[in-house]
């Protein structure tokens, strides 16, 4: 027993907006939209909504602020930050109200203008002494530290990394959402700017505008508003440190632990799943987590990603979106998975469809790797 209510909650509408560039439109603004489209998807109100979860870049108390937005009075609002984590872990909570009845229709929005506002990635300071003198390049300069770390200690390549880049792309030119697109080769992505060795321009996520939102009911009225539901059958978190430096491990995340205790909730295991969504801030993260999730053991994950095999036609469809790296990635990215893994069960992605999706992976990274959640989706046939 693990106490989570499997396959008791579902996700019955999903939607994005403003993908790419959207001027003029403030982050609560981008936020709403997407609301708005997710519950117009699932065929519920607005004024139905008293679970509220959302957190903005921009404003600390943005749970108050969307509630006003609207004009709702939720029973549960939740603006807890993780970073980019943050939005699986609202789906933990929200699928724990709901089922305790301390909630009936939960609304999970997010929205960014971080490429109208700022027009590139703001660096921030470093967070603690240790670190500063150095004067690293906040984010980039961690993840680059666990793939120069990961590099060390198992052999993995820059070709390796590029090959996440690449099958990103790929995935990306078949989407039309998709903010980056045309061709890109693993030549292309050594050959780019280096922003932080071992990391290129190209092995680091976008810089977009852009909203995602999901709509979460109990299982028991899912199918009068989804065709086909995505019942949440487990959803587990772990942090493990805040700033690089006192990571335990470079290359283990905590992922390691909340995929572990996700798939004890669902009763299933890695080779169970049919469609996985990372969240890949930097190319190392896809290797990192596809090992830490049990794709495939520790130190293999550069040698798992070679020859195309997370690209359209490998045998494990990996971020088939495009990703943070070719889709989208408007400073959070972690509710995007949510929405194309819904839509790949929906069976309403065109030429990037995966065929009888039934049960998906989606994962989020918030901080500096600091904190991981998993969240696993199944159809009916799965319960």
């Amino acid at each position: 027993m693990t106490g989570f209510p499997r396959g008791k909650t579902a996700i019955v509408g999903s939607a994005t907006y403003g993908i790419g560039e959207a001027p003029g439109l403030e982050s609560i603004d981008l936020a709403a939209q997407a609301g708005l489209l997710a519950l117009d998807d699932a065929g519920i109100g607005l004024e139905e909504v008293d679970g509220l979860f959302v957190c903005l870049p921009d404003d600390m108390i943005s749970g108050l602020s969307l509630a006003e937005y609207y004009g709702i009075h939720p029973r549960i609002t939740d603006n807890n930050r993780t970073g980019g984590s943050a939005f699986l872990t609202y789906v933990a909570a929200a699928a724990l109200a709901l089922e305790a009845g301390e909630c009936d229709v939960a609304l999970i929005t997010y929205g960014s203008n971080q490429r109208s506002r700022t027009g590139k990635l703001v660096a921030a300071a470093a967070h603690t002494r240790w670190e500063a003198p150095y004067k690293p390049a906040f984010a980039v300069s961690s993840y680059a530290l666990a793939a120069a770390r990961h590099m060390h200690q198992f052999g993995t390549t820059r070709e390796q990394l590029a090959e996440v880049a690449v099958s990103a792309r790929a995935w990306a030119n078949l989407n039309p959402e998709a903010f980056m697109k045309g061709p890109l080769s693993i030549e292309d992505v050594m050959a780019a700017r280096m922003v932080s060795s071992p990391l290129g321009v190209r092995d680091c996520c976008l810089v977009t505008d852009g909203a995602a939102a999901v709509v979460m009911t109990r299982a028991d009225r899912a199918k009068d508003h989804a065709k086909r539901p995505a019942y949440v059958l487990g959803a587990a978190a772990e942090t493990t440190h805040r700033d690089i430096a006192s990571m335990p491990d470079l290359t283990v995340t905590g992922a390691a632990r909340s995929g572990a205790r996700a798939y004890a909730q669902a009763g299933v295991g890695a080779k169970d799943i049919d469609l996985v969504q990372l969240y890949d801030a930097f190319s190392i993260n896809t290797i990192l987590f596809l090992e830490d999730l049990g794709f495939c053991p520790k130190g293999e994950g550069g040698a798992f990603v070679q020859g195309g095999r997370i690209a359209p036609g490998g045998e494990l469809p990996v971020n088939t979106n495009g990703g943070g790296l070719s889709c989208v990635h408007p400073g959070m990215y972690s509710l995007f998975t949510l929405v194309e893994a819904v839509r790949q069960m929906s069976g309403v992605c065109g030429e990037r469809q995966i065929k009888d999706v039934e049960l998906a992976l989606c994962h989020g990274n918030g901080g500096s790797l600091s904190s991981q959640a998993t969240v696993i989706l199944g159809s009916e046939a799965t319960l």
